[in-house]
């Protein structure tokens, strides 16, 4: 601990942000000096409880005090900060490991593997927006970027290099490790793709992601958006997930490792001309029989299921999957599964990335413990099939509401048992509240369409 405080001292760095994720997935936290440090992994920061939205604690007595414990392994100076660096930290009450902390459910998912031998990696995928603000108008914040099919526009890349730029270098300084950055297929829509990593750690990734694309998109006097779906007449924002499954896995040692998803012929060699061993289609078989309520985590706005439909758009297509199939690079289904590992495409930009994680490690548990096996391979564009056509084949829509995807969650015992009582209740009462005022709102297109119609 003393070479770690000296390392960060050499470093400029004299205060520590306590990072934590509340249920909504957004980062919170306070500032620490780095004479504290101790006192942070010991004890931890506290924070009044019911201040923080899904926590359920009450005002008064033991349970009254929420306290972040930093992980010491996170501590990373933040380039946008300067002397500033960010930890990790798990929530606590009252002593005990809070069981309503995203972050902690996500670590007792990971223990569940662990008990088997396997870890899993996810390379999490973040779509994202960077608007402007026009009186009550939101727009591109490049007013250039008007192509009918912006994706991979290398004009627009141009005129934005200075944020991304600035985003890629610090977020390199930070240890990841940026493998690609491109325009999307809205105006104003951008991708930023990072090394996949075990599963904890790649969540942490997302936030610190956010952190500072946040910080550093207002420092260039625009708006960094991940919210689902922006534009109504445009694609919307995802956060795919690529996940594999390993075993014997020691990050230390990751020449060891062994990826369980990789199929076999009978001699022992690795079969490329397959996707998926039987260990991974028992997994995606899990992830799919409980698909409809993940979806309520991986979905978990009014908004998002404006991303979740199949309807034309500007450049000619949503990019969202709303049917519930799985085929070899097929983009148009739930999951793409391609060799030795697979997509899960239904998670929009708004998702928490350590509730969806777990979730789908509860998921994908559930499938190999019952030996589930998925449907038949889709190869078909279900982009092009009308929905009759989609019935014919038996592919099943994912929910076309955060209500019905609620109803779902509410409904399924083992993801509700993987989120624990706590959580659950509250995310369940917090969105139903989101549904209810959303409902009550009048919107412009209302007025428009009926203020003067009858």
């Amino acid at each position: 601990m003393k070479d770690l405080i000296e390392r960060l001292r050499a470093a400029g760095v004299h205060t520590l942000l306590a990072q934590f994720t509340d249920i909504h997935g957004v980062a919170k936290g306070k500032l620490v000096p780095l004479t504290h440090f101790d006192e942070l992994l010991t004890d931890g920061a506290g924070f009044a409880g019911p201040s923080i939205h899904g926590t359920g604690l009450p005002r008064v007595g033991p349970r009254a005090e929420y306290y972040a414990r930093g992980n010491a392994s996170t501590a990373t100076a933040l380039p946008w900060m300067p002397g500033v660096a960010r930890i990790v930290c798990d929530g606590f009450v009252n002593g005990q490991p809070f069981d309503a902390c995203p972050r902690q459910v996500l670590k007792r998912a990971v223990a569940h593997l662990a008990e088997r031998g396997w870890h899993l990696r996810t390379g999490i995928e973040p779509e994202f927006f960077l608007l402007k603000r026009d009186g009550d108008r939101w727009l591109s914040a490049d007013a250039q970027d008007r192509l009918d099919k912006p994706s991979y526009d290398l004009r627009s890349l141009a005129r934005q290099q200075g944020f991304l730029h600035e985003l890629q270098s610090a977020l390199s300084k930070c240890g990841l490790d940026v493998l690609q950055i491109d325009h999307e297929d809205a105006h104003g829509q951008y991708e930023l793709n990072f090394g996949f990593d075990e599963a904890l750690a790649s969540a942490d990734h997302l936030m610190l992601f956010k952190l500072a694309a946040q910080a550093l998109a207002e420092a260039h006097g625009m708006v960094f958006s991940m919210m689902p779906k922006p534009f109504g007449d445009q694609p919307g924002s995802g956060m795919h997930f690529h996940v594999s499954l390993w075993s014997d896995w020691n990050p230390k040692r990751p020449d060891n490792a062994h990826n369980v998803f990789v199929p076999h012929r009978s001699d022992g060699s690795a079969d490329r001309e397959a996707t998926l061993s039987p260990t991974g289609r028992h997994f995606i078989a899990g992830v799919m029989a409980h698909s409809a309520a993940l979806t309520a985590l991986v979905a978990p706005t009014v908004n998002s299921y404006k991303r979740l439909r199949v309807y034309p758009t500007l450049s000619g297509t949503s990019w969202a999957p709303a049917y519930l199939a799985q085929g070899p690079n097929n983009r148009t289904a739930a999951l793409r599964t391609l060799h030795g590992r697979f997509e899960w495409r239904v998670p929009d930009a708004s998702a928490n990335p350590y509730l969806s994680t777990a979730a789908l490690i509860a998921a994908g548990l559930d499938g190999v413990d019952r030996k589930l096996e998925p449907p038949p391979e889709c190869g078909d564009d279900l982009f092009e099939l009308s929905l009759a056509q989609i019935r014919e084949r038996g592919i099943a829509l994912l929910p076309q509401s955060l209500g019905e995807a609620l109803d779902a969650l509410a409904a399924d015992e083992l993801i509700c048992t993987t989120l624990g009582e706590t959580l659950t209740r509250e995310f369940l009462s917090l969105k139903r509240a989101e549904i209810a005022e959303y409902q009550h709102h009048v919107s412009d297109w209302e007025l428009r369409r009926y203020a003067q119609a009858f």
